[in-house]
């Protein structure tokens, strides 16, 4: 029996998205498909904008729709011009509306296959990979059993046995090593935050530090004003944590602190804490805590700031790579056809960001709803995320979804085109000669090698200045990552067009490099690090001390996060930490999007220098008591793909 399905077509509104070309559609279901059928209005169907209806009579109904082909062809002797298609709605004979979002170019002789707009999928291997929830989580670490005690824990040996069948050879080290001062300077340069630390060549005001209480802690004859003028001396200040509302956690107030960190490079190359004050207004209730003190002061100092490190890296971690890689992924989706070379260049980079996105925030950042669907559809990810963040990770920390939500906001004001670009992030923080530093040392190779690469593959499309400026769809790509990412803020420094091949080839560095490399170096170790939760703690339950010579051995104990709050936020790492089956490491491409000798030739090129990095990195890691692992390039996902 003859069935009717209606086709409703949106042509995108930007400029020049018409075409005159015919456009056909292919309706494919369960029961088979309908004939090629072409989209004809008898009139100009699909200018700037327009929304037009079609009818598609199949000789039965097709049942459920997997998804629809659309495919372009010139037509007769008008130049040929990319068409860009925003959305395909189906009524089916069922009265059904089924939606078939696009939002993409097509060029001559393409074809596009549509999935309807339900569920956004992955692979198969990923389906089957990433049951994406506590519940999984807790079984593969076996701490199902501990998630519904509120308890406190009795003592240290209990967490010991706790976390015994979830160990890792660097989470070994970390639990026998995570109070020793020289490991506790060791992560903030290698371990999964490397962002905080900056060089200090002047105390800051409310820092109530002076020469003759580290002193000590320097060697003879030393002095702070000395080691500052020599580059030795290093601050983390956590001053974005200040103020920020804390939440109850098992009928229990949790807090935090903004501390300030004061730590030494001594003559052996080891980065020491010598001074830490818990809050950022010096007074008399905010002592500042030395390495000389009690036991426990010292211990509990350190506790805090390792609670404020951790949630200063929630924050940086999701801004500065999902958030980032959706602004960048969604912009060349809309902007730049598949034919473009630039869109074959980067397409690679933006694989399951996506989709993986959409699975946090229907996972792990709350109820779906209207905030879920306005993530989804509005471009404005930053700000909307901000405003909205509700996460399961979040409900066990000290801060909640409020105090993050405000905190990714400082974040975010804070965010700049030369923190993401490696080379001036590090020299802006002083950072260049620090010793074992493993992230810059890796950090920079790979800046190198993805910045050659690009710089070829540019420089082969673009032969001047002059072709990058009249690339309208390469600035319009820019633009709009400028407008929704980043709200338009000139002082980020994120560029707002093009207008140098050398313009392009930083950006795109930076993108590549962003989804990539930075992705990897903020989430590979968090299970490593954080699976000892006294490291990592993401909540702490007890007032910090206004005083000192008062604190015992039990005030550990008192302060840490319960059992199940404990177990959640380890789950959590777990999730972001776990390899994915189907990797595609950097540099690698399944697709073949490239069909001409030259970039040919600079893809295998970059991919031996990969190799040859990769090699290298793991013949320093044979030596290292704890190997950095998290950017050796074999092991680095190409894009944001969990």
């Amino acid at each position: 029996m003859e069935a009717l399905y209606e086709v409703e077509v949106t042509t995108g509104s930007m400029t020049h998205a018409g075409t005159f070309d015919n456009i056909f559609i292919t309706l494919i279901g369960i029961h088979g498909e309908s004939e090629r059928t072409k989209l004809d209005s008898y009139g100009r169907d699909f200018k700037t904008g327009m929304k037009v209806k079609y009818k598609v009579t199949t000789r039965f109904t097709l049942g459920n729709l997997l998804l629809i082909r659309l495919e372009k062809d010139h037509f007769m002797f008008l130049p040929e011009n990319d068409w860009f298609c925003s959305l395909v709605k189906v009524r089916t004979p069922e009265k059904d509306v089924i939606h078939f979002p696009c939002y993409r170019w097509m060029a001559e002789g393409e074809r596009i296959e549509l999935r309807e707009a339900k569920v956004v999928r992955f692979s198969f291997t990923k389906d089957m990979d990433s049951a994406f929830n506590s519940s999984t989580a807790l079984g593969e670490i076996k701490m199902k059993n501990l998630v519904k005690r509120p308890d406190q824990w009795a003592q240290m040996e209990d967490m010991k046995s706790a976390f015994w069948s979830s160990r890792t050879t660097i989470s070994e080290y970390v639990q026998l090593h995570w109070m020793d001062d020289e490991f506790f300077g060791y992560q903030f340069l290698n371990g999964p935050n490397p962002m905080m630390l900056r060089r200090c060549s002047e105390l800051p005001l409310n820092f109530a530090v002076n020469d003759d209480m580290v002193q000590p802690f320097l060697g003879s004859g030393a002095s702070l004003t000395l080691e500052m003028k020599q580059g030795n001396i290093f601050l983390c200040d956590y001053k974005r944590l200040a103020d920020l509302p804390t939440q109850v956690i098992n009928g229990k107030q949790q807090y935090v602190t903004a501390p300030l960190c004061l730590l030494y490079k001594n003559q052996m190359g080891k980065l020491l804490p010598i001074a830490i004050q818990l809050q950022q207004q010096a007074s008399e209730d905010n002592p500042v805590f030395l390495p000389s003190d009690c036991e426990y002061d010292w211990q509990l100092a350190k506790l805090y700031v390792r609670n404020a490190d951790c949630l200063e890296h929630q924050a940086s971690f999701y801004l500065r790579t999902h958030l980032l890689a959706e602004t960048f992924t969604v912009s060349l989706l809309r902007n730049l056809p598949a034919a473009h070379p630039i869109h074959k260049l980067l397409i690679p980079h933006t694989r399951y960001t996506l989709q993986i996105n959409t699975l946090i925030r229907n996972r792990l950042l709350g109820p779906v709803g209207a905030v879920a669907q306005v993530l989804h559809f509005f471009p404005h990810y930053f700000l909307v995320y901000t405003i909205t963040c509700k996460s399961l990770s979040l409900q066990n920390t000290s801060i909640g979804d409020e105090g993050m939500t405000d905190l990714m906001k400082k974040v975010l004001s804070d965010l700049t085109y030369s923190s993401l670009c490696l080379l001036e992030d590090i020299s802006d923080r002083g950072l260049e000669s620090v010793p074992n530093f493993f992230y810059r040392d890796d950090g920079l190779q790979l800046w190198g090698h993805i910045n050659g690469f690009v710089r070829s593959m540019v420089e082969f499309y673009y032969q001047s200045d002059g072709d990058v400026q009249r690339d309208t769809e390469l600035q319009d790509w820019i633009k709009e990552i400028f407008i929704h990412g980043f709200l338009e803020q000139s002082c980020t420094g994120i560029p707002q067009c093009f207008s140098t091949v050398e313009e392009v080839i930083k950006f795109i560095t930076m993108m590549i490099f962003t989804v990539s490399a930075q992705h990897s170096a903020l989430r590979a170790g968090l299970f490593d690090y954080g699976s000892w939760f006294p490291n990592a703690p993401g909540s702490l339950k007890r007032l910090p001390p206004t005083s000192k010579g008062s604190l015992d051995k039990n005030t550990l104990l008192d302060t840490l996060p319960d059992m199940n709050t404990s177990i959640y936020l380890v789950s959590v790492f777990w999730l972001l930490s776990k390899p994915s089956s189907d990797l595609v490491s950097l540099g690698q491409y399944p697709e073949d999007y490239f069909f001409q000798t030259a970039p040919q030739k600079m893809i295998k090129d970059h991919q031996a220098e990969l190799s040859f990095l990769s090699e290298s990195i793991k013949d320093r890691n044979t030596g290292l008591q704890v190997p950095y692992t998290y950017m050796c390039p074999d092991m680095i996902s190409n894009s944001v793909s969990i």
